[in-house]
């Protein structure tokens, strides 16, 4: 059996440097909230493009990040390393989708992410549980993104 890899070892390859969301998955300290960070000013200037635009690039983005996460991963040895955060990003594109330029509701959406990300209330829990690889890497991120989206939507139309 061979040496696991670090991810330090995969730095130079075009599927790692967007696994690690250019390098925010890295951080010793929640590369998951890092890597949500790093995904706020890419997912703020997406959200100038058109509707359909930004969508297609999400779309694509959750395609890609499927084999990509995966090659990563199986790389690294290991079901679902912490230092992917590709996940993270796709999960906070579709999670502040058609959302107002509104900093506050931003941050909201931010934490909102985090929490389903974090804690994995059902679905999540049990989708991350079922599904593996690649897939699964995305899919619980995904619902978590959908789930934020959700609320936001129901943040905008009472509050806003």
């Amino acid at each position: 059996m061979g040496k696991t890899l670090q991810p330090t070892h995969l730095r130079n390859t075009v599927d790692s440097i967007l696994a690690f969301g250019f390098g925010a998955g890295l951080s010793k300290f929640a590369p998951g909230t890092v890597g949500t960070i790093a995904a706020v000013p890419l997912v703020w200037f997406l959200s100038y493009l058109p509707a359909y635009l930004y969508l297609t690039l999400v779309f694509v983005g959750l395609a890609f990040g499927i084999g990509i996460c995966e090659r990563v991963s199986v790389r690294l040895g290991e079901a679902d390393p912490s230092s992917i955060v590709w996940d993270e990003i796709i999960g906070f594109a579709i999670a502040m989708s058609f959302a107002p330029k509104i900093l506050i509701l931003w941050l909201a959406g931010f934490f909102i992410f985090r929490f389903f990300d974090i804690l994995k209330p059902w679905p999540i829990k049990m989708v991350e549980r079922k599904y593996s690889g690649g897939f699964g890497i995305m899919l619980d991120d995904v619902i978590a993104g959908f789930f934020t989206f959700l609320v936001l939507q129901l943040l905008v139309f009472y509050v806003v």
